[in-house]
């Protein structure tokens, strides 16, 4: 596949009160490939919480069709095998309108596991230029994503 069929992907966390920036910041480097670092921007904004309490979003769009990629090759190598036969069996959960939401543990990305979750996650959305779900499918089985 030489042609990668992806439009962008996009990065969405959030660091709460409670948490320290810097570490969840290091935990979503261990999602990134580490030869792209400097080709992803984080556009930040201050937020507030429900109760007043202050939250730093954390947004990225990846357009570069080699930092698309080396995304996309982290993912399916370190993903396991368990998370990519769930990811298969609940595929329709995850696609809407042309793009694969994945959510990943902050705290299993510190320790530089890459795991699925669903609460407080690094969200990140894959935009494929195809929006049917059999093509969705079998290019994320074509680059190792599902089983």
């Amino acid at each position: 596949m030489s042609q990668i069929p992806i439009a962008y992907i996009d990065i969405r966390f959030f660091a709460h009160a409670t948490e320290d920036v810097d570490k969840v910041v290091e935990a979503v480097q261990h999602v990134l490939p580490s030869n792209h670092m400097e080709d992803i921007a984080f556009n930040k904004s201050n937020l507030r919480g429900h109760y007043g309490n202050p939250i730093t979003l954390f947004e990225a769009k990846i357009k570069n069709k080699e930092t698309i990629r080396a995304l996309v090759d982290n993912l399916s190598s370190h993903l396991s095998e368990l998370d990519k036969e769930t990811l298969s069996r609940e595929i329709r959960l995850h696609v809407e309108k042309g793009s694969l939401y994945v959510r990943l543990d902050k705290q299993a990305a510190l320790q530089g596991k890459l795991k699925l979750c669903t609460s407080d996650p690094i969200r990140i959305r894959i935009r494929f230029r195809k929006r049917k779900i059999e093509d969705i499918v079998k290019t994320c089985q074509e680059l190792g994503m599902l089983v």
